[in-house]
């Protein structure tokens, strides 16, 4: 049986459940799992979720000829995407089995079974060899690993020479006072989260030339706000799916977000390097 750091395990089993199944399926639709973009207060989760791919990809040269890992990668919205529009060979690499399940059959209902290889394991130890791709991708999902350098270390090994790893992650404000993010940590069961210095200063180490980091702290909040509203909004209807002790926790958890956020204690945002 494979063996996974603590957190890793710990999100494998978060995400495995029924609970977090259901509840990512309805509220972001199935396909994304991550930060969106919102250009309007009306904006959808799902159409927000589908914006952030959409800034993502437009920062990079693709083509049919683009072999691309996205470690962490949920329910494969990107990687269809990618496939899609601009015709890309993508492995999505995942610790979830569920997620990985959906994946497969999402993959299967659009017909991009020929561009989309799901595998299971750990972004702290790709079971993949050297200098596989041109593209590492990832879309919110360092902040669950206990090793974040080795995380950064193995996309580096993946890439090849003059590849691309770009990243977006909930993270600290470089800034951020000691102890007051305790109360997301504790809800996330985590002790620690990443930073734009951290990932920066980490990058430079293993190698890496920075492209551009883009912060939009301001949009972290504003989907936590939006799927806070969505529970609210379908609570009802979520008790058919979910636990209530599951969403209880989880506007819980929202709300600690959403106050961290206006404090300005957390970041995200996209952040682009290459290896040298």
């Amino acid at each position: 049986m494979t063996k996974y750091s603590s957190p890793v395990e710990t999100a494998r089993d978060y995400y495995n459940s029924d609970d977090a199944d259901h509840f990512y399926a309805t509220i972001w639709g199935g396909e994304d799992i991550h930060v969106g973009l919102y250009e309007k207060e009306k904006d959808s989760i799902f159409d927000a979720s589908h914006r952030t791919v959409e800034k993502i990809a437009s920062l990079l040269s693709l083509n049919e000829f683009t072999r691309v890992l996205d470690i962490g990668a949920g329910y494969g919205g990107p990687a269809r995407y990618l496939a899609q529009t601009h015709h890309c060979y993508v492995d999505c690499l995942n610790v979830s089995e569920v997620q990985n399940q959906r994946t497969r059959q999402l993959n299967q209902e659009q017909g991009l079974t020929n561009k989309i290889r799901v595998i299971e394991g750990n972004f702290e130890a790709i079971p993949l060899e050297d200098q596989q791709y041109d593209v590492v991708w990832s879309q919110d999902a360092f902040l669950h690993s206990g090793n974040r350098y080795k995380v950064l270390e193995e996309a580096y090994r993946v890439l090849k020479p003059g590849g691309h790893f770009i990243f977006t992650d909930p993270m600290q404000s470089d800034d951020c006072p000691d102890g007051v993010l305790q109360p997301v940590l504790d809800r996330i069961l985590l002790d620690s989260m990443g930073s734009i210095g951290f990932y920066s200063k980490t990058a430079n180490k293993l190698g890496f030339e920075k492209i551009q980091v883009i912060e939009m702290a301001d949009n972290l909040v504003a989907h936590y706000s939006h799927v806070l509203k969505e529970v609210e909004l379908h609570y009802n209807d979520l008790l058919k799916l979910c636990a209530q002790e599951y969403i209880d926790k989880m506007k819980v958890g929202l709300n600690h977000w959403i106050k961290s956020g206006k404090k300005g204690y957390l970041s995200w945002g996209i952040l682009h390097f290459r290896k040298k």
